[in-house]
């Protein structure tokens, strides 16, 4: 039986001003902080309906909030000081692992089984976001060199990990395209998720 990927989840502890500072001009610091809750609360369960062994990568409290927030079920790293390119590489095993962000609404159960599977026979998936970035990217071994130095937070970020990926000569199994939840415009294609707030 193949081994099942650690799924890694970057979370930020639910804080007015701290989490999902991109979309507080149109939520307020407080609606923004409840957005990112509830993100983060509906990926944990999604990613616990695998199977798989879930670690949340946390920053913003101590790993007793984070427990008290989100379960004794997943396992809890404090993320490293640094940029984002830090944080992830840090993340890094040489087993397979997965890393995802709390800010994809439409993650289902489905694709995270369509991303496990494509890690028992190939080295990288990648979920692509319509922003030009992807919202999740698996690897069977380590892979630092898909991490660093890139563009994060630009519409380059897919393009420049598909060269580095060419270059190496790695084909990656590509998932269905979705977006994320990052921005006030983005808002508008989750009317349901803005009334839980």
């Amino acid at each position: 039986m193949p081994i099942m990927p650690r799924l890694i989840l970057f979370a930020k502890y639910p804080v007015a001003g701290f989490a999902k500072t991109r979309l507080i001009p149109a939520l307020g610091p407080e609606g923004a902080a409840r957005l990112h809750k509830l993100l983060a609360e509906n990926t944990v369960k999604t990613l616990l309906a695998s199977g798989a062994p879930v670690e949340v990568r946390y920053t913003g409290a101590d790993a007793a909030a984070f427990r008290d927030w989100l379960g004794d079920n997943i396992d809890l790293v404090e993320q490293v000081d640094g940029d984002l390119t830090d944080r992830l590489t840090a993340a890094c095993i040489d087993t397979p692992h997965i890393f995802f962000g709390a800010d994809t609404p439409d993650l289902s159960i489905d694709i995270l089984e369509q991303a496990i599977a494509a890690l028992e026979n190939n080295d990288v998936v990648i979920g692509p976001a319509h922003d030009g970035g992807y919202y999740l990217i698996g690897m069977r071994t380590a892979r630092p060199e898909l991490l660093n130095d890139i563009p994060w937070s630009t519409d380059q970020v897919l393009s420049e990990t598909l060269s580095r990926l060419e270059k190496l000569e790695i084909s990656p199994v590509m998932l269905p395209l979705l977006s994320d939840c990052d921005r006030p415009e983005d808002l508008a294609h989750w009317p349901e998720l803005v009334a839980q707030i």
